[in-house]
């Protein structure tokens, strides 16, 4: 009896192409190509926007660094400030005060009083800032200073009655002296006690501008009756700021 053989035609066992399978195989490269383009542009843009906002960082300091050496004449290189010079210290004020006094000073709502001297210095100064955007940097670079404590220099207030007097302020510039944004209040401690004093001053004789926080601060210096009561105010002020350096070490 003849076994029956398990040998198939090579035709029978090759299945026969399916319609338009190699149609599909070139739209499936051509997805996969395109796909992998998409990833390589994606990995390139994310490599890019990961190296450009240090670059732009970098640029904006240079730049910035270069305005501020016009300032640095009176203000000094570490923008420590000058007695001599009327300059405060600026170094490490928030960035959103140190944009609003450029740009009050720019606009002449402040610094235009004859008897501000040191205000009259900053509206030329000020002027040589010729964008919107060299103000945006100034203020940027200053306020990424490291903050200076200058010594004290005022002799005779009393910081007891000084802590009582404060008790205004609180609710305006905190009862650390660390300023509020929120109501266009900067930070007063660390600032040269004498800067603190004139400033007092101009605020109740109406030196200081018409811009909104110039003209509350005239009422708030007005509840200091007099040199004696400011200086003990500022001698309180002057406790805050050697907590804050303490704190800072």
């Amino acid at each position: 009896m003849t076994r029956a053989s398990c040998d198939f035609p090579e035709r029978l066992l090759t299945p026969a192409p399916r319609p338009g399978l190699g149609r599909w195989i070139q739209r499936r490269d051509r997805m996969a190509m395109r796909s992998n383009r998409s990833l390589l542009a994606f990995a390139a843009f994310a490599a890019l926007t990961a190296v450009l906002p240090g670059a732009a960082r970098a640029a904006d300091a240079a730049r910035g660094a270069e305005l501020f050496q016009l300032c640095a004449q009176c203000h000094g290189a570490a923008g420590a400030g000058n007695a001599l010079a009327l300059a405060p210290s600026i170094a490490g004020l928030p960035e959103w005060y140190l944009l609003g006094q450029l740009k009050n000073f720019k606009t002449g709502v402040r610094g235009m009083n004859p008897e501000d001297t040191g205000g009259l210095r900053m509206y030329p100064m000020s002027q040589t800032l010729k964008t919107d955007e060299d103000i945006q940097t100034m203020a940027a670079y200053v306020a990424s200073l490291p903050p200076q404590h200058a010594a004290p220099t005022l002799t005779g207030g009393d910081a007891t009655r000084g802590a009582k007097l404060y008790q205004v302020c609180v609710a305006c510039h905190g009862p650390e002296g660390n300023g509020n944004q929120a109501v266009g209040s900067p930070r007063i401690t660390g600032q040269s006690d004498w800067y603190l004093l004139s400033t007092l001053q101009k605020f109740k004789a109406g030196l200081r501008g018409s811009y909104p926080n110039a003209v509350i601060m005239r009422g708030m210096a007005g509840t200091l009756p007099d040199e004696q009561a400011m200086k003990d105010v500022i001698a309180y002020i002057q406790t805050l700021s050697s907590q804050t350096a303490a704190n800072a070490k």
